[in-house]
């Protein structure tokens, strides 16, 4: 539910990294805010009620290897304490990109959903157009294979980024950008519909200008026609601030609650 819209709901990596020395020239460089913590309170519509279940966070950092400097995106979902004993969510996925253009070059998920697990790993090749991927199920043996992507496939987490970086003060109402995106071994069309702005409670923004985007997808996990809505803040840090996802299982949202940078 939550990895879904956002793509939300969402580990090890030890070949990568040590915090680049020079971080605060390179994050000049990054497309999107270094050192940026977003969190969410997850809300679900039980008996008519919004009531909240999770949170769920965002960040990104640089990180560097003898090679090159990464992005690193992160989302992570866990419910809380109170709500463990009727369906306990603990969820990370994340991402290593160019700091610049996005493109992905590792994505990992590891989530723990009501006691499924999974693990996945997927390798970006240079060739751009396949992923060497690493996957992990409850109960069954590891496996690995290696698919074809289109040139320019983003994975769930860099997309979530990537639609920071449209400039939708230059587009017209209604006008629909497309991706493609890739969850569970499968590429995903995913279109990006401009709906114009709107002033919401962004919540501990407050009352904000928005741009009110709506998220389509063809997959039954989705709902209804503009019925997943994203609000970014009308500027030029485009924060996502309020979510509302339609799901064959009921509706909910997530609401920004705390922001911090470095």
């Amino acid at each position: 539910m939550l990895v879904l819209i956002l793509y939300l709901p969402m580990k090890k990596l030890i070949l990568f990294f040590t915090i680049s020395a020079i971080w605060p020239a390179l994050a000049q460089k990054s497309t999107v805010p270094v050192g940026e913590k977003l969190v969410f309170a997850a809300s679900y519509n039980m008996a008519g009620l919004l009531t909240q279940l999770a949170q769920v966070t965002l960040s990104t950092e640089l990180v560097s290897t003898s090679k090159k400097t990464l992005l690193h995106l992160s989302c992570e979902a866990a419910t809380y304490s109170k709500w463990d004993s009727f369906f306990k969510i603990r969820d990370a996925y994340e991402t290593y990109v160019d700091p610049v253009s996005l493109k992905p070059s590792l994505y990992k998920r590891d989530i723990f959903e009501g006691g499924y697990t999974k693990k996945e790993k997927y390798l970006f090749q240079k060739d751009g157009n396949s992923i060497a991927s690493t996957v992990t199920k409850k109960k069954k043996p590891e496996t690995k294979s290696t698919f074809a992507i289109k040139p320019g496939t983003q994975d769930i987490v860099s997309l979530i980024y990537k639609l920071r970086t449209i400039d939708f003060a230059r587009q017209n109402k209604l006008q629909i950008t497309r991706f493609t995106a890739v969850f569970d071994e499968e590429e995903l069309g995913v279109s990006v519909k401009y709906l114009g702005t709107e002033k919401i409670n962004a919540g501990v923004l407050g009352d904000k200008l928005c741009y009110k985007i709506s998220i389509g997808a063809r997959t039954a996990a989705l709902r209804g026609t503009d019925k997943n809505i994203i609000w970014l803040t009308a500027d030029s840090q485009k924060i996502p601030c309020l979510i509302r996802f339609s799901i064959p299982v009921g509706t909910g949202q997530l609401l920004l609650t705390q922001i911090t940078k470095n």
